[in-house]
């Protein structure tokens, strides 16, 4: 499948089969790693067959069952961290859909001294990846109108609306959708701003990845600003 098709496939997971991911698989979805910490200077780290950050009372009050694997998101502190965090392990969300697999994004609920263990001194943990084959492919979730998450005066040029109906799809905490693109008037400048809400600066890394890739589906000719 491409981007665009694990986009619309792809839903969170709380409940995984005791199954374990292949080696072939493995090493496709490290090298993905590999690619963003490089690009988006990051501290990712995958732990596979390794249960305990999610075996603590949290886990089980967040109703997840059977993670084993599970992706660790850190990095050095800076004002973009989490935006960052936001935009590259959505890449690696998205290639893991790619490989069969499933995945969901954990902000609270899970063990952070078992995590905490893994990133360098001096680092900061900003959230896991639970990860692994879902008993099942996790259910769509209600979305604001594409009109309700963007501002752009006359008609949406197909790249746009494109990449805000790909940007409605993409996981943001508690569902709350607080983003907003905004298409300047040399229509071609594109930029998000997050209104606020939990874990808001991470959301708005992934909604900026999935426009992205919406964006491009159609036409390159456009360009991010400040």
């Amino acid at each position: 499948m491409d981007l665009m098709e694990a986009i619309e496939v792809r839903h969170s997971v709380r409940q995984y089969q005791d199954k374990p991911i292949p080696a072939a698989v493995r090493e496709a979805l490290q090298a993905e790693i590999d690619k963003a910490n490089e690009e988006g200077y990051l501290q990712l780290i995958i732990a596979f067959d390794e249960p305990r950050a999610f075996s603590s009372m949290m886990a089980h009050y967040g109703k997840f069952r059977g993670v084993n694997n599970y992706i660790v998101c850190g990095g050095r502190p800076s004002p973009d961290l989490q935006e960052r965090v936001g935009f590259f392990v959505e890449c690696v969300v998205l290639k893991a859909q790619q490989l069969g697999l499933n995945t969901c994004w954990v902000a609270l609920t899970y063990g952070k001294g078992s995590c905490k263990s893994l990133v360098e001194p001096g680092s900061k943990l900003v959230c896991t990846i639970a990860l692994g084959y879902g008993e099942t492919q996790g259910i769509p979730r209600k979305s604001k109108a594409v009109q309700d998450l963007c501002s752009v005066n006359g008609v949406l040029p197909e790249w746009f609306e494109r990449g805000v109906k790909a940007a409605q799809l993409a996981p943001t905490a508690m569902n709350q959708q607080k983003f907003r693109f905004e298409l300047h008037s040399d229509g071609h400048a594109v930029s998000a701003k997050s209104l606020g809400g939990f874990y808001s600066n991470i959301d708005l890394g992934i909604v900026r990845y999935h426009f992205q890739i919406g964006a491009n589906s159609a036409s390159e000719d456009w360009r991010w600003e400040a």
